[in-house]
């Protein structure tokens, strides 16, 4: 399927292109080619109106001794969409358009008529200027005073702009710090309320400081009964203060074990010690009678 496809064909090596016979044909044919309407019309026979873009079957032709500047006029012939009449239309290359020719009556189109009279207002212009030098100084001023006052409303419409974005960039800013403001107050409310939690806790809480030997102590008195390590150090306790704003003795804090070790560190009782046999049978160790030590 895909050599159908090549463009390039093989010529044999006796190939010659001048025996060939060349096709004779008539000298001006015409061509059927597929096209729109190049512009909107109406039947001068039936009144069938065909807008703009309808496509057709058309012939195609160049007419006889008609060019612009060596430019070939073509003539297209279409029938109509209700009675068959024939419809013909040329090229206009010197508009760059296309013109109605027979079977048909191009419709009216307001800006083709105002370009034409633009067009002749200026043919008329530059001809009263060639002939009168002071119309065409007149015109040259008028001219000059159209494009002063042109650029005199240009530019109060870029300062009226720029007028506006700055009005509009003030009230931004304005905007912004007022929204910054509030931002502030709420900081400050804020803050205020959180000053007034923390003075409530510092009236209802309290923190007070036990030395670590009294907390080593009564721990040691809970589990195993041995002295702290370290009975330099302190420990914060946070307690809670009473309704008078008395702050409680610090002895009764402490657990009952632990109020039984102070009492009697004040009245000097030695510590009870544990027993070396109990410190050997943990140890896994066996004191003999003599003296030495089995494992």
């Amino acid at each position: 399927m895909s050599e159908r496809k090549v463009l390039n064909k093989y010529f044999p090596p006796d190939f010659d292109p001048s025996l060939i016979p060349r096709r004779r044909g008539p000298k001006n044919s015409q061509q059927v080619v597929r096209l729109m309407a190049p512009f909107s019309m109406r039947c001068n026979t039936c009144g069938e109106y065909i807008y703009k873009g309808k496509k057709f079957n058309a012939r195609k032709e160049t007419v006889d001794g008609e060019d612009y500047y060596g430019i070939k006029i073509f003539r297209f012939y279409i029938k109509c969409t209700l009675c068959s009449a024939e419809i013909t239309f040329k090229t206009d290359p010197k508009n760059t358009d296309y013109s109605a020719e027979h079977g048909a009556s191009r419709n009216f189109e307001p800006w083709r008529e105002e370009r034409v009279v633009e067009e002749e207002d200026r043919l008329a212009r530059l001809e009263e200027e060639e002939n009168n030098p002071m119309k065409a100084l007149e015109n040259r001023t008028v001219d000059a005073k159209r494009e002063m006052d042109i650029l005199d409303a240009l530019q109060d419409i870029r300062a009226r702009n720029a007028r506006n974005e700055r009005v509009g960039q003030a009230s931004d800013l304005v905007s912004r710090m007022a929204g910054e403001e509030e931002e502030t107050e709420e900081e400050k409310e804020r803050r205020l309320a959180e000053e007034e939690d923390e003075m409530l806790v510092r009236e209802v809480f309290s923190k007070v400081s036990i030395p670590a030997l009294l907390s080593g102590s009564s721990a040691a008195a809970d589990s195993s009964g041995d002295s702290p390590t370290n009975p330099s150090s302190s420990q914060l306790v946070t307690v809670k203060r009473k309704a008078d704003d008395v702050e409680p003795d610090l002895r009764s804090l402490l657990p009952e074990s632990t109020r039984v070790v102070l009492d009697a560190k004040s009245l000097g009782a030695p510590l009870a010690k544990k027993s070396k046999s109990n410190l050997a049978n943990k140890l896994g160790i066996k004191i003999a009678k003599k003296g030495k030590v089995a494992v």
